[in-house]
């Protein structure tokens, strides 16, 4: 007995275990006893290393995508999924380098006010229109090469999440005269809420693929 191979969506749309990894560090990272607990050049680089698998899955994500627009890169469930990914692996990428930045900072001199995780208003913009196009793709999923790749339920969680984000980007924005933070309180809840909002996208995506690959054996 042996099981028909599985699709190419179900034996590469695994990036679902790095958004979720990477949302569980930047979830945990806000925490204040964890903050506390480990100092601010380790918090810092729980932050840094959730970026890194942030980066990773959507990498993957925009492979699966094609890695290259559609050849009508302005139409169709393809064009604005190809999209949504390469915004969303943009915006990793500056996460990455807004919290190695941080995390530099942080080690240099651990008593600095605003260690941690300092939003990136560009990457948080990047998030917020990847989210956009991703909700066009969901909402023709039936035209997509890979129907699973995008749910409304998912991609809903992660616009709320990508709005989350973006508030905790306003909140950090730093006065330049006085240096002092716009909104402590906005910049930490904005970023727990989006990280559980793509944690939960992700599991739902991962739960769906794995209800997938339950295929009937063949002889």
């Amino acid at each position: 007995m042996s099981r028909s191979p599985r699709p190419k969506s179900l034996r590469l749309r695994r990036e679902a275990w790095g958004f979720m990894i990477g949302s569980a560090c930047f979830a945990l990272g806000v925490v204040p006893a964890y903050a506390a607990a480990v100092g601010p050049v380790w918090d810092s680089a729980t932050f840094f290393l959730g970026s890194l698998f942030f980066t990773t899955a959507g990498f993957i994500q925009l492979a699966l995508s094609g890695r290259r627009p559609p050849r009508n890169a302005w139409r169709g469930a393809d064009a604005a999924d190809w999209w949504a990914a390469a915004i969303q692996f943009v915006g990793t990428i500056l996460f990455n380098v807004s919290t190695v930045t941080v995390l530099i900072v942080a080690a240099n001199s651990p008593a600095h006010e605003f260690t941690g995780w300092r939003p990136d208003a560009w990457g948080s913009i990047a998030f917020l229109v990847s989210s956009t196009f991703a909700l066009v793709a969901a909402s023709r999923r039936h035209e997509l090469w890979d129907p699973m790749a995008r749910t409304f339920h998912g991609t809903m969680l992660n616009m709320v999440g990508s709005i989350a984000f973006g508030i905790s980007a306003v909140g950090a924005y730093v006065y330049p005269a006085s240096g002092d933070l716009r909104n402590l309180a906005w910049a930490n809840l904005g970023t727990f809420v989006g990280a559980v909002c793509f944690f939960v996208a992700a599991l739902l995506a991962r739960r769906s693929d794995l209800a997938g690959e339950a295929k009937p054996a063949t002889a």
